[in-house]
């Protein structure tokens, strides 16, 4: 795959997978914008924002000509396949998700993460712990699944040591 020529990079993974410092490493990189999917699910306060606005906000970023978006809205991903040049997948096993959403809950509480909106300080939430825990299963079918269709560059990556080649690379 040659990031160096992708323009619009698509960045898909379970929380803790490293998908918003892969985003901002690469968008350095690569001198692309970074879209964080946090920002538009929340607003200020933990409050989430509606379906329908998610999508329009989705929408405007994937007609842009330069981005990097990291994150879910799984419903917007095939519009969002089908203009990104490059699909990245962070596929880490659950127990360094886990350690890793848990590390990052202590480093940041209290304050918003940097891909968040600000007004949402990071703290611990036992509904979050458990959504994660639930969907470990489903939500990597689903990411497996758009990542077997992708008739595109693609990018499977499963481990530290092949995040820091990638990154490396440039």
């Amino acid at each position: 795959m040659n990031l160096k020529k992708a323009k619009r990079i698509m960045i898909i993974g379970q929380p803790g997978s490293g998908k918003s410092t892969l985003a901002r490493q690469l968008g350095e990189k690569l001198c692309l914008p970074v879209v964080h999917i946090d920002r538009i699910h929340w607003c200020a306060g933990w409050i989430e924002r509606n379906g329908p606005d998610k999508d329009r906000l989705c929408s405007e970023v994937h007609a842009r000509e330069l981005w990097i978006f990291e994150g879910g809205r799984s419903s917007t991903w095939p519009e969002r396949l089908s203009r990104a040049d490059a699909l990245i997948w962070l596929d880490f096993p659950f127990h360094v998700r886990a350690w890793r959403v848990f590390c990052r809950t202590l480093k940041y509480h209290g304050k918003s993460r940097p891909d968040l909106p600000e007004g949402c300080p990071e703290h611990f939430n036992r509904e979050f712990a458990l959504w994660i825990w639930n969907t470990r299963k489903s939500n990597r079918r689903v990411a497996e699944q758009l990542y077997e269709s992708a008739g595109k560059d693609k990018l499977r990556l499963c481990n530290v040591r092949s995040v820091t080649g990638l990154v490396a690379a440039w």
